[in-house]
């Protein structure tokens, strides 16, 4: 092919479905996506789109073509975030993928691996949506759950986030407090919004403990807390979290099937990198005491 340049911008008119719309992503203008799509399909000798009124629909030579146009831009993108991680060295931006939940025990270990790195900056993504480290979206996860598996990550074992069982006093002086696991089925509890959640906690409140009657769900585990906090249900919270809410009553001995396994997760190709090197074993330094 003569031209990537031609092949991008018949990529982006394929995803945004007009002209208008891969100009803009592309920073050009709407001129030129037309006459690089007219030169495009003169060269292949086939029309790559349909023009209707509301815009460009690929045609299927044009979404065979789009189909390995797209698997080239996400190679590049995959390649620039790999090159601008091994380059770096002890500055510019550390990106650090983990559930919210974790935030609050590494936040501190990372702030005070900034002060003695000060070219570092940091960027700490939370959030449900699985970031891709193969294509250089972090440099460092901290996933939870079982042993992650996807191919060409580096994975070691970090810590255990023991959960507490917990309730305000509020709920407790207008429900009672549990007599045992047993009672548990008749009070109210507050937990993840997706009955299919993993998190090892929820599943025993559903296969050990029948819980049936989850008065308030939310997605974030922030909304979980404020709830409990409120006084809408039982639920729970991670162990080292309970001195910060002097609120919150434990309501039974935390269980060892309730905690969650932490993992340590980097991509093979900045593993060796002298930034993530750096950066973990300064982890490792300031967590050798916690559980694994």
């Amino acid at each position: 092919m003569d031209s990537w340049d031609e092949v991008r911008t018949a990529y982006q008119v394929a995803r945004s479905g007009t002209v208008s719309g891969a100009a803009d992503v592309l920073g050009v203008h709407h001129a030129t996506v037309i006459r690089h799509i007219d030169a495009l399909e003169g060269r292949l000798g086939v029309k790559l789109f349909q023009r209707h009124a509301r815009g460009y629909t690929a045609t299927e030579a044009g979404a065979d073509l789009l189909q390995v146009a797209q698997a080239t831009d996400d190679q590049f993108t995959q390649l620039a975030g790999r090159i601008k991680g091994l380059g770096e060295g002890l500055s510019g931006d550390l990106v650090i993928t983990s559930l919210g939940t974790v935030a609050a025990m590494v936040v501190p270990i990372v702030v005070a691996y900034q002060i003695e790195n000060p070219d570092i900056r940091v960027r700490f993504l939370t959030g449900d949506r699985l970031f891709r480290l193969e294509y250089g979206e972090a440099h460092v996860a901290i996933r939870a759950g079982q042993m992650p598996s996807e191919p060409d990550n580096v994975v070691q074992p970090f810590t255990k986030q023991r959960m507490a069982m917990v309730a305000s006093q509020s709920y407790l002086d207008r429900a009672g407090r549990p007599t045992g696991e047993d009672d548990l089925k008749n009070h109210s509890f507050v937990s993840h919004d997706d009955v299919d959640t993993r998190a090892p906690f929820s599943r025993w409140l559903m296969d050990v403990g029948g819980i049936t009657d989850i008065a308030f769900r939310a997605t974030d585990t922030r909304v979980m807390k404020e709830a409990i906090l409120a006084g809408a249900g039982i639920g729970f919270v991670a162990e080292y979290e309970l001195s910060n809410y002097p609120t919150l009553v434990p309501i039974m001995e935390s269980k060892p099937e309730w905690a969650a396994s932490l993992w340590l997760v980097t991509h093979v190709d900045l593993h060796r990198t002298v930034k993530v090197q750096s950066f973990l074993t300064f982890l490792k330094a300031h967590t050798k005491d916690w559980p694994r």
